[in-house]
């Protein structure tokens, strides 16, 4: 609460003399209020921890403001939408938590609203520890949390932490406003809005119809996208949400994408688990994918499970995607294979770079390139091993794609190991502009020029490390702008010859 200015007090001496003050009291930092909710309580209650409120409605009529708490009772359910009104401040956020201890987490059940979680118009608010599902009515569109904004402009200092959402069972559509996991949606006409500090991290999120995380905005006009979005529904000018980072989640049987990134600038994607993804749905997905953004860097993420060959690629930079970087991850067991860099007609996907990932029995293709502009696409120091999994293609472009239209897109010091059954790794429509240099194919067919490539057995140890005869060791070229460290945390020199390969080492035993 703010002070009253005080004043000294003046003797009747002083009076003759010029009238002084003190210095204003500096404000008390805020609080703020803490407010109940036990829905398995039955006496009306006034959101006092002694009368908690018993209902989601009489948590959503009423106003929050900085510091203010929002707590419900662990181990007890809270059934429709939690919509709660207001906003923190910096440094004093507002909170929805859990309280008491009691096991189990508490929970609120959309059951079948189109919302569990709706969080609309408001800035510098944490949503933590609570349990999240939305099942009844399935096939409808539906999310778990969505975040709602509407001509707001920035909306900053929003955290969504260590949640667990499950059953989240919407329609297979991909909307601006459902259906997800965490859903985050930039809506209006009017104002150019955006997140800025948002912050998704530690979450659980389990059996989802249809994706896991989900960004879209309707301000996404730019030159770039080119004819990729409906200018009717999507009319704003590119204003991209800032410092986005999604982090340490895991996503487990999602029926669409795992992560989807759209219209960001400088987002961090790290530290995932996406575990089994495009598994119940009919359109095309992925495990995580940028659309419309600039300079995203996805890295230190483990993707598996990829269902199905209708796309069920690990990564996929996609229409109007500029910079992004995927970098130290771990691609395995994907039907569709390891990465997708798709412009589509009428966009450009340009400055892509992937280095120092390490793909396991990823199947289909390694690489797909769809049809349109993919410029300046580096593709260098990755490891591809197939144990078990052969891939039909070691790189797939799409018909229809003029070559003069094409990429300029080149695969440099990149390890290609097959220890399965002999054949498949085809091209399919190569455009000439796809280029190869120092690359190691070792059992595999190879009938591109590879300059300075080898085709020997790397040696390579179970961790995917090399031995210290590896004939792969100091046979790359340089790149330059290398990123400075492999996957395994080793220096990589700016002049010296590196590996082939993820590994930079010395060679192991």
């Amino acid at each position: 609460m703010t002070q009253r200015r005080t004043y000294a007090a003046l003797t009747a001496a002083a009076l003759a003399l010029p009238l002084l003050t003190t210095a204003p009291a500096a404000a008390a930092p805020r609080t703020g209020d803490r407010h109940y909710v036990d829905c398995s309580a039955t006496a009306p209650g006034d959101g006092s921890a002694r009368r908690p409120w018993t209902t989601l409605a009489e948590a959503n009529s009423h106003p929050y403001g900085p510091g203010d708490r929002l707590l419900f009772k662990r181990g007890t359910t809270c059934a429709g939408t939690l919509a709660p009104q207001g906003a923190g401040a910096p440094g004093a956020p507002f909170t929805i938590a859990d309280y008491g201890d009691a096991p189990g987490r508490a929970v609120i059940d959309g059951n079948g609203a189109h919302d569990a979680v709706l969080l609309a118009n408001t800035q510098y608010l944490r949503l933590t520890h609570l349990e999240i599902t939305n099942a009844a009515a399935p096939g409808t569109e539906r999310n778990g949390v969505r975040l709602r904004l509407a001509d707001y402009g920035a909306a900053k200092g929003i955290t969504l932490d260590h949640l667990a959402l499950h059953d989240i069972r919407g329609g297979d559509a991909k909307t601006l406003t459902g259906s997800s996991a965490i859903h985050v949606a930039v809506e209006g006409t009017t104002v150019p809005s955006w997140y800025d500090g948002l912050d998704i991290g530690h979450n659980d999120i389990r059996d989802v119809d249809r994706e896991g995380v989900y960004f879209k905005s309707r301000f996404s006009r730019r030159d770039l996208v080119g004819n990729q979005q409906d200018p009717v529904a999507f009319p704003g000018p590119w204003t991209p949400s800032l410092r986005v980072r999604v982090h340490h989640n895991t996503l487990t049987s999602i029926a669409g994408d795992g992560i989807k990134i759209d219209t960001t600038s400088g987002a961090r994607v790290d530290h995932n688990r996406v575990d089994g993804f495009q598994l119940r749905s009919q359109a095309a997905n992925a495990g995580i994918w940028t659309f419309n953004t600039d300079d995203t860097t996805v890295e230190y993420n483990e993707v598996s499970g990829g269902g199905n060959t209708k796309d069920g690629m690990s990564f996929d930079a996609d229409g109007a995607s500029k910079g992004t970087v995927f970098q130290y991850n771990h691609s395995h067991d994907n039907a569709g294979g390891f990465l997708l860099i798709c412009p589509y007609s009428g966009a450009q996907t340009l400055d892509t770079v992937v280095r120092y990932n390490l793909s396991v029995d990823d199947g289909a293709r390694l690489i797909q390139n769809c049809w349109g502009p993919i410029l300046n696409t580096r593709i260098y120091n990755n490891t591809f091993v197939n144990r078990t999994t052969v891939p039909t293609y070691l790189v797939q472009d799409d018909a229809g794609s003029p070559a003069t239209t094409r990429h300029e897109l080149t695969l440099t010091n990149n390890l290609f190991v097959n220890e399965g059954t002999p054949g498949g790794y085809a091209f399919k429509n190569p455009t000439p502009a796809l280029t190869f240099t120092n690359n190691l194919f070792h059992n595999i067919p190879m009938a591109r020029p590879n300059p300075g490539g080898l085709t020997a057995n790397p040696l390579l140890n179970p961790d995917l490390t090399l031995s210290p005869d590896s004939p792969a060791l100091s046979a790359g070229t340089p790149v330059e702008n290398n990123g400075g460290r492999d996957w395994f945390g080793n220096e990589v020199s700016a002049t010296s010859p590196p590996n082939i390969g993820a590994y930079e080492g010395p060679g192991e035993n």
